[in-house]
């Protein structure tokens, strides 16, 4: 109870707001009516039950078993019926905001290449041809403060798709923030787009089981305007990071040979 009493608890307790992605408002819409819908049948459940706990409970001086019953179609067909409508509710809310948060159809406006990696993030600028390697420290598993973390920027009020390849094994690229996650997984491409709407500084993080260090996978995510999206590009390119790092940059032999090779120094 004291939780629900926290902020944030006009979203549902989701850690974001409507406003910083053109889906978070959709995301959260859908998880308030599921709560609400959910509250409403327990409600009416334990209700019925603590009313026939106290109308027809046993008592003193009467041993007369109640009368049996075999069945009751109607009531039944509407214990059966009843579940089934709520349920097709669900689903149809639910499959209609699944398929627009998932729509790929429209033109984007950015085109950034995710690649998973144990245990840090290569970030692909593919429209400007530069690539933002991560903390390559982060292979050994090294535990790095958060100015030391791979940073994706992303500009404001642009369509961003996101294309997530993995070097090695299943991944999660998270943002909390943006109330959604998706696989990364080898030999396999995933694909989403979003519209960040609010300028800040977000956490990222993989959100799947990925190894000894997957607890120090994170990244971090800025959503500044386009002058300063195109002058961190400009300096990626200054710094050397042109073209594009491939999923296959490491094997996984080589990937497994850096971290005992990194053991092997520190001990």
């Amino acid at each position: 109870m004291l939780a629900g009493c926290a902020n944030g608890i006009e979203n549902g307790a989701l850690p974001s707001s409507p406003e910083i992605t053109n889906q978070t408002g959709r995301i959260i819409t859908l998880w308030n009516g599921s709560w609400i819908a959910a509250l409403t049948v327990g409600v009416l459940t334990w209700g019925l039950i603590l009313w026939c706990v106290a109308v027809y409970r046993k008592r003193k001086g009467d041993n007369k078993l109640p009368i049996q019953t075999r069945a009751n179609v109607p009531l039944e067909l509407m214990y059966t019926i009843v579940p089934l409508l709520m349920v097709g509710v669900l689903f149809k809310f639910t499959v209609e905001d699944v398929s627009a948060i998932k729509d790929t159809s429209e033109p984007a406006d950015v085109h950034i290449n995710v690649v998973g990696k144990q245990w840090s993030w290569d970030f692909n600028y593919v429209d400007d041809d530069v690539y933002d390697p991560g903390v390559q420290a982060a292979l050994t598993g090294e535990v790095g403060v958060e100015e030391t973390l791979p940073t994706l920027y992303l500009p404001v009020d642009e369509r961003v798709e996101f294309t997530l390849d993995s070097r090695d094994v299943i991944h999660s690229f998270w943002i909390p923030a943006f109330l959604f996650k998706l696989d990364v997984i080898p030999g396999k491409t995933n694909v989403f787009q979003v519209v960040p709407t609010e300028e800040g500084t977000y956490q990222g993080k993989c959100a799947e089981l990925c190894g000894e260090y997957h607890a120090s996978m994170l990244f971090n995510v800025k959503v500044v305007d386009r002058a300063e999206y195109d002058a961190h590009m400009a300096d990626l390119a200054a710094e050397g990071y042109t073209g594009q790092i491939s999923a296959d940059e490491y094997s996984r032999d080589q990937v497994v040979q850096l971290t005992e090779d990194h053991e092997e120094v520190e001990s």
